[in-house]
């Protein structure tokens, strides 16, 4: 029953007007623009290929799924799959509840895990998408031609446009298309995620808003005023890793209060314009309106901090807290929280980028701690429950940790045939990227979602092969010919062959999480040797700062 939204032409032409001059000032390799260094491109970045973007399939408003339905359901039940192996944990909060149907969602975060932050959103809002991504998400190969079965509209950012990549001209012609389309299935009812900073990174706090979200989540509303829809909201998101450029990491996912767009701060001349088809630039005051509401929220959901020491050493000062308070920290989720009440007891909330320091000789104290630790690849959760030093190996795992081995050793060569490869792959690429640390798990993450497309469906029919030909050997092993299991028709023959195919996947799966499980062993154990081994002198110099914390 709702009203198809009007749109025209002349809005691919003008959405960029008056959004690309800017001051530019180069020194070296730097290009800084409005005051700000711009981030060096890629390889992949630099390679726009027009002809590509501009064939972009469109999304379509008439379904649930703003792409194609069965390839949009085929990869996000394979990123679920993939993500439950990446991470180690997973939670999520919501301030207020998510709703499946009504007005569009605008969902924006911190940006500083790649690939990894909107699947975030994604795998954990009830709302199908339209998606926004940097260009060459739409062109590179493999995925780009999943990114285009889910209709992902190319976005050129300022970097690519003042490094050269591309005309203004051309820069105007691919964003307006795609802002045109994401504002238009935002109005329509679905979600949408765009990253205020522009561009992923490596701070430790959020660097300046650009405005393509604002601009896009108030073309939306115009949209819906002028035809008669739910306004859209302004949903800020906190995107929590515990360490992010590490296989299973610690993920938390925080949605805050949706922040309402009125009807009475669109603009009527805006609204008109977008009833007859066309398409006007909302004024300046309205879009830095709606940036700074945002901005006073999102800040707050990020690690805000000066420096990525500095944040580590709040984490720590979270749970000296909590062993003082006889109530430790159980789960990355409370740690996040507490964190964020220590930082705020320090410095109250701000959101000026970049943040403050914090000063004071516990902050201090804390750091020289958390450096500690971090030397040794240690953290808040290695301390002892009285908080004055470090805690001794608990031999209660260890029964369960060799029931994990054994099961991973039983199901290795399974592993080693479906994963060894994908393994291998990620790690080269995580480690090699020119893209920044913050592109390290995204790669991890491509090469689990395409090997398991490529490579699973070919070591599986290898694994069948072999049982054919050591059928022998494998009927003795289970007492019974398994090739006829069903029968000894031809039919019910190729049934069981085709059975035992399909069922190598679910297998190749568990494989994997047997393989994360024994990592997580590997890991834990590796921390209590750390802390076993730890120089005296390092131990006892710790020690020292943790009671001066304790008692602080």
């Amino acid at each position: 029953g709702a009203k198809p939204c009007r749109t025209g032409t002349s809005f691919i032409r003008t959405a960029w007007r008056g959004q690309i001059m800017a001051k530019i000032v180069t020194s070296g390799e730097e290009l800084v623009h409005n005051g700000e260094t711009l981030p060096l491109l890629s390889s992949s970045a630099k390679n726009m290929r027009m002809d590509k973007l501009l064939a972009t399939p469109l999304p379509t408003y008439d379904s649930s799924i703003p792409g194609s339905y069965f390839w949009t359901k085929v990869a996000f039940w394979m990123c679920r799959r993939v993500a439950a192996i990446q991470f180690r944990t997973t939670s999520t909060t919501r301030e207020a509840p998510l709703e499946r149907g009504g007005g569009g969602s605008m969902c924006c975060a911190w940006h500083t895990n790649g690939l990894m932050d909107p699947l975030g959103v994604f795998l954990h809002h009830p709302k199908e998408f339209v998606v926004g991504g940097r260009h060459d998400l739409v062109t590179r190969p493999l995925l780009g031609w999943w990114t285009r079965k889910l209709a992902v509209q190319p976005v050129v950012r300022k970097a690519e446009l003042l490094r050269g990549g591309c005309t203004e001209e051309e820069a105007q012609h691919i964003n307006g298309r795609s802002l045109l389309a994401l504002a238009s299935g935002i109005t329509h009812g679905f979600g949408c995620v765009l990253f205020p900073e522009g561009t992923s990174h490596d701070n430790s706090h959020m660097i300046r808003f650009r405005t393509g979200p604002f601009r896009t989540v108030l073309a939306a509303a115009a949209l819906a005023k002028a035809n008669e829809l739910p306004m859209p909201t302004l949903l800020p998101v906190g995107l929590h890793y515990r360490r992010r450029e590490y296989f299973r990491t610690d993920k938390y996912i925080e949605f805050g209060e949706p922040l309402p767009l009125s009807e009475e701060d669109i603009p009527d001349e805006l609204v008109e314009a977008v009833a007859k088809g066309s398409w006007v630039e909302p004024p300046a005051e309205i879009v830095f309106a709606v940036r700074d509401k945002l901005q006073e929220k999102l800040p707050s959901f990020t690690a805000h901090t000066d420096s990525w020491e500095e944040h580590r050493a709040v984490h720590l000062l979270a749970h000296v807290d909590a062993r003082i308070s006889d109530a430790p920290l159980k789960t990355w989720q409370d740690e996040v929280h507490a964190a964020r009440a220590v930082k705020h007891k320090i410095l109250p909330p701000s959101n000026v980028l970049p943040p403050a320091p914090l000063e004071g000789e516990r902050i201090a104290d804390a750091t020289l701690a958390a450096n500690i630790l971090e030397s040794h690849g240690l953290d808040g959760r290695d301390l002892n429950r009285a908080g004055n030093g470090l805690r001794r190996a608990n031999p209660i795992y260890l029964l369960p940790a060799l029931l994990r081995t054994i099961l991973f050793l039983t199901f290795l060569p399974f592993s080693v045939t479906s994963l060894g490869l994908q393994v291998a792959l990620g790690r080269l690429l995580g480690d090699s990227t020119d893209e920044g640390q913050d592109a390290r798990t995204s790669y991890q993450f491509l090469a689990a979602f395409f090997g398991s497309l490529l490579i699973w469906p070919v070591v599986a029919a290898l694994w069948l092969g072999a049982g054919f030909i050591f059928h022998e050997p494998l009927s003795s092993l289970l007492g019974f010919d398994w090739r006829i299991a069903l029968g000894d028709s031809g039919v019910l023959r190729v049934s069981v062959a085709t059975l035992a195919y399909l069922g190598l996947f679910p297998v190749f799966w568990f494989s994997g999480k047997t393989f994360s499980w024994t990592w997580d062993d590997y890991v834990d154990t590796r921390k209590a040797w750390r802390r076993r081994w730890m120089k005296n002198e390092e131990q006892q110099n710790l020690n020292r700062l943790l009671k001066k914390l304790l008692e602080s």
